[in-house]
């Protein structure tokens, strides 16, 4: 089994090496095909500050994006994953066409609040994985913040009892085709892959999700996300809000958007990981000093000197024998499976969970149960795509779009797990800073059960920034308690609690 880490995407030659030398260190060869993603964006003509609409209908009616939905929902209805405890909310998993012509389809897994009393009124919330080309269903669902994990022997189930459907009713998308469950029957769509074609088939797939599940039309809704939806869910709001004013109705009631350790700017982002691996110890004061004096980060910066390349590979190799997502975290030592499941705690994550999630999603069963259509797809189901080795467009900074939601009132939470060092907290720091608001609310600790959960700082304009103390890049996988603490504060348009006596 061969496991890729999500690695974030810049646009600098010298993170493609990165990104490639953590993925061996997981047992990737994967890292071949998604060092084919990074380049292909290096060479994008596309890429650059895009502040346009992300258009869904270029040359059709409104009306042709949606599709028949009727029956489909009890269909998808999953009566119980193999090996699962039981639980009393209801789940379901299936497709969704964006693109009837093209043969193309979202896979979804959706999870009802485990209070159904309370389902009716708690808001929907979407999540999306980055990659690009990750699977929402292998991080978000079984490693992250799902109502369920994998056991060692990647046959059997354990709750996770901080799962976010104690706080909402949570929908994972796999996008875009190609990967996870999600296909096309048109293969080249693998190599159109892109934000903006990601943007405008997630919109189709939510509208369409909406006429399957019509109790939720009409409900509070919300996009999550992690990495490089730090692109996707702003993205895909931005249509939503296009749409919205474009049809002079409310089509999706999208309330706002929280994004963690997400590529934002990629000047910052670059420049506040190496700043964060020095700070941290990890690479040594010469090394940063020579990123500093030779490597220029801004958007239309070209031709790195040597110079730059020489400090950069020194870095990577500085970094090699650590987790460059979690930087405290062991490492998984074997990626065996268990005949009988280990003692597993959700408070204490396993290194090798990656794994286990791999063997319980390729068996056929669970397939089955999922109503994944694996004979659609020309490869095993990967946690990271095979299939897309080109990314076509990606935005430099996606700053104005956070600039155009405060303009409409969207409530907008930019969270950071403060050990992770691939996309850091000084990264994010950095690029809110280029957006230059005034503080609302100075920094300063947030609790839960009497402890520092992180620190949080509110600017005008409804923009929160939260750190979560002792997470990684995935933050409800280290820290599940305070993820969820996390997402009920902004799901309930609530300050995160500021003294230990509410927390």
């Amino acid at each position: 089994m061969n496991i890729p880490r999500p690695c974030s995407v810049f646009l600098y030659s010298f993170l493609v090496l990165s990104c490639f030398s953590i993925a061996q260190i997981h047992g990737s060869q994967h890292s071949h095909a998604l060092s084919r993603l990074y380049k292909s964006k290096l060479n994008s003509e596309s890429a650059g500050i895009d502040t346009k609409p992300f258009e869904v209908i270029l040359h059709a009616n409104a009306t042709s994006i949606h599709h028949p939905q009727e029956g489909l929902k009890e269909k998808d209805r999953i009566k119980s994953l193999p090996g699962q405890p039981e639980v009393n909310f209801n789940q379901y998993g299936g497709y969704v066409t964006v693109d009837k012509r093209a043969g193309r389809a979202f896979f979804y897994y959706f999870v009802e609040a485990e209070n159904q009393q309370a389902k009716d009124s708690l808001p929907l919330l979407l999540w999306l994985n980055g990659g690009p080309g990750c699977s929402s269903l292998a991080y978000g669902a079984m490693l992250e913040l799902g109502p369920f994990r994998v056991h060692s022997d990647g046959k059997t189930l354990y709750r996770n009892r901080y799962s976010w459907n104690h706080a909402a009713n949570v929908l994972f998308l796999e996008s875009p085709a190609g990967v996870g469950f999600s296909y096309s029957n048109r293969t080249s769509d693998y190599d159109k892959s892109g934000d903006r074609r990601t943007a405008a088939d997630n919109y189709v797939f939510l509208v369409n999700w909406l006429e399957r599940f019509p109790e939720y039309k009409g409900r509070e809704f919300y996009i999550s996300g992690e990495s490089y939806a730090g692109h996707y869910v702003p993205q895909l709001a931005q249509t939503i809000l296009h749409h919205n004013k474009k049809a002079k109705k409310t089509i999706i009631n999208l309330k706002g958007i929280i994004i963690g350790n997400a590529v934002i700017n990629d000047e910052t982002d670059t420049r506040g990981m190496y700043d964060y691996l020095a700070t941290h110890a990890l690479i040594s004061d010469e090394i940063a000093k020579k990123v500093q004096k030779y490597c220029d980060f801004s958007p239309n910066a070209t031709n790195q000197p040597k110079e730059c390349g020489d400090a950069t590979d020194a870095a990577d190799k500085a970094t090699y024998h650590i987790d460059i997502y979690n930087i405290y975290a062991p490492l998984c030592t074997s990626s065996n499976l268990t005949a009988k499941p280990k003692k597993a705690s959700i408070l204490k994550f396993d290194p090798c969970s990656e794994f286990y999630a791999y063997a319980y999603l390729n068996r056929p069963d669970v397939q089955e149960v999922l109503h994944a259509n694996v004979t659609k797809l020309t490869h095993d189901w990967e946690p990271c795509s095979d299939v897309i080795t080109h990314w076509g467009d990606s935005a430099t900074t996606i700053i104005p779009l956070l600039h155009e939601f405060m303009d409409n009132g969207l409530r907008v939470w930019i969270f950071s797990g403060d050990i992770d060092g691939r996309v850091p907290v000084t990264s994010t720091k950095y690029s809110l800073e280029k957006m230059n608001l005034p503080i609302k609310t100075e920094w300063h600790a947030w609790y839960l059960s009497g402890q520092v959960g992180g620190y949080t700082q509110v600017y005008e304009g409804d923009i929160t920034f939260a750190t979560v103390r002792e997470a990684g890049h995935q933050v409800p996988s280290y820290q599940p308690a305070r993820a969820l603490s996390l997402i009920s504060h902004f799901l309930d348009g609530t300050s995160l609690p500021d003294t230990t006596r509410y927390a």
